[in-house]
């Protein structure tokens, strides 16, 4: 699942920065600029629609139960989920802005469990009272985010301009939660760092901007009540140590 993981990681920016070296050396010599002075505006406004693949990084304890079980977990693949936002943008320098994006990420991850000390010949079923060797559940997610970023931007070229980004992003998932393997409390915080390029059409600025975030809390409940009469469910989160989340997230502002 690491690997995954950097794989896109590593396909986006490659892709991304192709892209940005393409449009500069495509652009002509005397191409009128558009908005020319549209950066001198004090306050800017606008909203983002965008895509985003969510990640959970687990950390096992190594417990091995009294029956010989050893739980591990992980997100064996990607599901695309719909993010949309709005943006408050406020220049402070002419190379540095400070933005605000609230919004709302909708998205879900399958966690697959499995016990690598099973023997499948002598594995008691579900109906004995015990887990399968192999588990899955399905997590979905609805996050009210505010995400607070500085930009660093650099010289204009012509109709476009690139940027990086370094921020926060405080995360509260909304989506009603039942009992399951494993529940996750419904607060986060995010490290984000993000890259990206304004191009300046006629009539506005269209901002294609990838984003990295990384959670910072472990997000897994260990006291879970709820499975006080179900042992062998509660057996999964007795494994982990820590849970904690991760995001891509492309995002299309129009400014």
């Amino acid at each position: 699942m690491r690997f995954q993981f950097r794989t896109i990681l590593t396909l986006f920016i490659s892709l991304f920065m192709l892209s940005m070296t393409l449009t500069a050396e495509a652009a002509p010599r005397d191409k009128l600029l558009n908005r020319p002075y549209a950066d001198q505006k004090r306050i800017h406004l606008g909203f983002s629609v965008g895509a985003h693949v969510q990640d959970l990084s687990f950390t096992h304890n190594g417990l091995v139960t009294p029956d010989g079980q050893k739980w591990v977990a992980e997100v064996p693949a990607f599901s695309p989920g719909f993010c949309v936002n709005v943006l408050g943008d406020l220049r402070l320098h002419k190379y540095l802005n400070l933005r605000l994006t609230p919004g709302m990420y909708f998205g879900s991850k399958t966690v697959e469990m499995i016990d690598h000390n099973a023997d499948q010949s002598s594995q008691p079923s579900e109906e004995d009272g015990f887990m399968p060797i192999n588990a899955t559940q399905t997590v979905k997610s609805a996050y009210v985010v505010v995400p607070v970023d500085l930009k660093i931007s650099g010289d204009r070229l012509r109709n476009t301009r690139p940027f990086v980004t370094a921020g926060i992003m405080a995360a509260f998932d909304v989506s009603k939660k039942r009992s399951d393997y494993l529940m996750f409390n419904p607060f986060d915080c995010y490290l984000t760092v993000g890259l990206g390029c304004d191009f300046y059409l006629p009539f506005f600025k269209f901002i294609p901007e990838i984003k990295f975030c990384f959670g910072l809390t472990d997000i897994l409940k260990h006291n879970r009540p709820d499975l006080d009469q179900d042992p062998h469910t509660f057996k999964i989160t007795e494994s982990l140590s820590k849970v904690k989340s991760n995001m891509v997230v492309i995002n299309f502002y129009f400014e």
